[in-house]
């Protein structure tokens, strides 16, 4: 089992930034993928960013550029910095933790509460 707590969200001004930090416990953090998704009201949650146990990352198409995901393993961390946040990233923010399980022969998935992100002038 893994527990995910979201921080780091609120109300920011476009062009504004913001650091979104998940810290987990629970289990052995290193050895999970960690992503971040959003959800919009009326909206199905989609995949904002990625990064592997060995550190691979990918973004979604609308993000390259703008938000970075990071990992430090030795905080059982990882960060999503936003930059130059637009109206279209108001949404909230989930983190997920996940791993392949020889157990179950599939993927185990865990997420956090979620933070709020509202970008507005």
């Amino acid at each position: 089992q893994v527990q995910l707590v979201e921080s780091g969200g609120g109300l920011v001004q476009p062009g504004g930034s913001l650091r979104l930090s998940c810290a987990a416990s629970g289990s052995i953090f290193s050895i999970y993928d960690m992503g971040w998704y959003s959800q919009a009201p009326g909206k199905q949650r989609e995949l904002v960013a990625t990064i592997t146990s060995g550190g691979t990352t990918n973004y979604a198409d609308s993000v390259k550029g703008r938000f970075t995901i990071s990992r430090d393993n030795a905080k059982n961390t990882v960060y999503l910095q936003m930059n130059s946040l637009n109206p279209e990233d108001t949404a909230v923010y989930y983190c997920n933790a996940n791993r392949y399980s020889n157990k179950v022969r599939g993927r185990l998935n865990y997420w956090g509460q979620g933070t709020q992100v509202t970008v507005s002038s």
